[in-house]
């Protein structure tokens, strides 16, 4: 997994699987591993996934040829409200894209190292292969 500034002011965790790598098929499938791990912790709460690719082709946008599929899962850690601010924060998305040979898996740093952990553990244990 590698970790970066993106555009200069994103902290980002990425991490590109080749399909040998695991046994997952699709974006659906990585969809579904990661509702299964938030739907395992109680203090994390399921949200909703959201398919990029096919908002972007429907409203007309540009989506690379190289991406094949772009879903986002979107979820909340949120076990305190210390302030307001922290809302600009929350929720927490991971975003999968299925290319020609490898899925890439992305997800910006949170304020909070818990869920960085569970997320970055959850991202690497696909790698199963």
């Amino acid at each position: 997994m590698r970790q970066y500034t993106l555009q200069e002011k994103y902290p980002v965790y990425h991490m590109s699987l080749p399909f040998a790598e695991t046994s997952k098929t699709s974006v659906d499938e990585i969809i579904e591993y990661y509702k299964r791990k938030i739907d395992e912790d109680e203090k994390v709460a399921y949200i909703a996934a959201f398919d990029h690719y096919a908002h972007t082709q429907r409203i007309g946008g540009e989506i690379n040829p190289e991406i094949k599929a772009a879903k986002h899962i979107v979820f909340c850690f949120g076990v305190k409200l210390p302030n307001a601010d922290v809302m600009a924060v929350r929720p927490r998305s991971i975003g999968v894209v299925q290319m020609e040979d490898r899925f890439e898996i992305s997800f910006l740093e949170a304020p909070m190292p818990v869920a960085n952990t569970a997320m970055e553990a959850w991202t690497r244990a696909l790698r199963d292969r």
